[in-house]
């Protein structure tokens, strides 16, 4: 690998040769452990890693400042971790200790006595939450704003009503 232009750069993540997931998995594995404002350079030759990335960032408040190639021809992606503050959101459920389907059945409870375009933040340690949130999600026709980490194992879904 030759190494890319580091301006601005506060680490580069080289995976070339994986295929897509890998690519967008390895970024965010990084990117979680940098701060507000820092920079990632990931570097991949899979050519599903920009569509996996672009996609992914329009769930985030992280952002693509900067796309190059390097002299093999890979790409390159420098991504900046993130400034927003948490979500805003107009609703709380704290479900935590719950076991699923718990956390969704009071979720879709909470969201029926809500308006169009407002968002409920939804807290759960059940780690099958997630998987019933994406589901429910595309079932429903509601929005998944962003997911947060506020401890570990515990998440914080932010979904706003349809």
């Amino acid at each position: 690998m030759n190494q890319p232009l580091l301006i601005g750069a506060n680490g580069i993540l080289d995976l070339t040769g994986l295929s897509c997931p890998h690519p967008l998995l390895g970024a965010k594995k990084v990117l979680d452990g940098l701060k507000p404002g820092e920079v990632l350079c990931l570097v991949s030759d899979c050519a599903g890693t920009k569509d996996d990335l672009f996609s992914w960032i329009k769930q985030t408040d992280n952002e693509v400042i900067r796309t190059d190639k390097d002299a093999d021809g890979a790409d390159e992606y420098f991504i900046r971790k993130g400034r927003r503050p948490p979500s805003a959101f107009h609703v709380a459920l704290d479900m935590s200790g719950m076991a699923c389907p718990g956390p969704i059945v009071e979720a879709r409870k909470f969201l029926q006595g809500m308006q169009s375009g407002e968002i409920l933040k939804l807290i759960s340690s059940c780690p099958a939450t997630r998987d019933d949130i994406d589901a429910w999600i595309k079932s429903s026709g509601n929005a998944l704003l962003e997911i947060q980490e506020i401890d570990p194992g515990v998440l914080a879904f932010y979904i706003q009503k349809n």
